[in-house]
């Protein structure tokens, strides 16, 4: 199995500004000199975490789809974020997996914040989504969900875990960073995967201040990358399969994990 070199971006947001919040994102992309598998974004990374989405302009989703795919195909690798989308007069908060040849899978965030009203506007979504790239099966998940351990817990069937890599998508506020922190850390022991937390930087409308902390966490729990709070940039990191594979034979806890079944 290849390793995988995969590329999280933590930046400020505009608030419902999807013109000025891709503008900038194509400076970071037109300056990225490596060569990357995956490029991962924050959640809503076009207009900021906007739980009133009739607010956004109707041609939003289309102009972000395929600046999605302009730069998936110049960086000839996948890039993946969430954006608010209008799907049979219902709105969800999803997450695009767009391919270099313009092909793309989708996940509609199933747990919806309703602290912040996400439920108000939003639907949920029901199924869930696993990729393949260069081989790595990758479960892409986004910010709340990070807080259910059933939605997002491994499965090992047949000798094959379910997925090698977790990852979350988030406008997750500072006031709760110990939360995402430490949460992050325990998906990525309990389900013996690599586990990526992608967050925001800076104040959104309602004034909730958010530090990012984003960073990629190994099976074992250990961070093995971060960009540090309040910082804009990005990192690049190469995983190694080999490390995972050894890590989840010598300690092989799957063959201990609990089948169940989730009802929607």
């Amino acid at each position: 199995m290849q390793d995988i070199t995969i590329t999280i971006f933590q930046s400020n947001l505009i608030w419902q500004d999807t013109e000025r919040n891709l503008s900038q994102f194509s400076e970071k992309l037109d300056a990225l000199k490596e060569k990357t598998d995956l490029i991962i974004l924050p959640e809503m990374f076009n207009t900021g975490f906007v739980t009133t989405p009739e607010e956004i302009h109707p041609k939003s989703k289309e102009i972000t789809f395929e600046w999605m795919k302009k730069y998936a195909h110049k960086l000839q690798c996948m890039i993946t974020g969430s954006i608010i989308v209008k799907d049979k007069d219902k709105y969800f908060n999803r997450l695009i997996w767009m391919q270099p040849n313009g092909f793309f899978f989708t996940y509609d965030k199933r747990h919806l914040f309703r602290m912040g009203g996400e439920h108000n506007h939003f639907s949920s979504g029901k199924e869930q989504l696993t990729v393949n790239l260069k081989g790595w099966k990758i479960r892409p998940l986004i910010c709340y969900d990070l807080r259910f351990p059933v939605w997002s817990k491994n499965r090992y069937e047949n000798g094959h875990h379910e997925y090698d890599i977790l990852l979350y998508v988030a406008n997750w506020p500072h006031s709760r960073a110990n939360v995402w922190k430490t949460l992050l850390t325990a998906r990525a022991m309990e389900n013996q995967a690599y586990t990526i937390g992608v967050n925001r930087i800076g104040n959104d409308a309602n004034k909730l201040a958010h530090s990012g902390d984003s960073m990629l966490i190994d099976a074992k729990g250990t961070c093995i990358a971060s960009i540090p709070e309040n910082i804009e940039g990005h990192i690049t990191k190469t995983l190694s399969y080999n490390d995972l594979k050894e890590f989840r034979t010598k300690f092989h806890v799957g063959l201990d994990w609990d089948n169940f079944n989730i009802v929607h």
